[in-house]
């Protein structure tokens, strides 16, 4: 994973770095540790029970996690979901939980 490769991706490494204090092996570190947070799994499975309150509790969570690394395009899927689940909406989330995972997956990768 490069800052280059993140910014390709759609990240906002400027504020992400800018809260790592400058410090880019820091700021890549944070990335790793983000994105391997258990609770995009444990998100997956209370969305999958239809457990709505536990599913806004996890996601609300990874939002404010993902926010702070300024990993837009996964920000912008979690703040969708969350605003749904905010709602109590019943719709079929698995869409937006793929997108999620594709593009968690997408930064594994980098």
């Amino acid at each position: 994973m490069t800052i280059d490769s993140l910014k390709e991706f759609g990240a906002n490494v400027d504020e992400g770095l800018e809260r790592c204090m400058g410090m880019e092996d820091f700021y890549l570190e944070m990335i790793e540790l983000g994105i391997s947070d258990e609770r995009f799994e444990m998100l997956g499975t209370a969305l999958e029970s239809g457990n709505m309150e536990e599913s806004f509790e996890i996601v609300h969570a990874l939002k404010g996690v993902i926010g702070n690394l300024a990993l837009s395009p996964l920000y912008n899927t979690i703040c969708e979901i969350t605003e749904h689940l905010r709602a109590k909406e019943q719709i079929d989330y698995k869409v937006l939980y793929d997108r999620l995972m594709s593009q968690r997956k997408q930064i594994m990768e980098m």
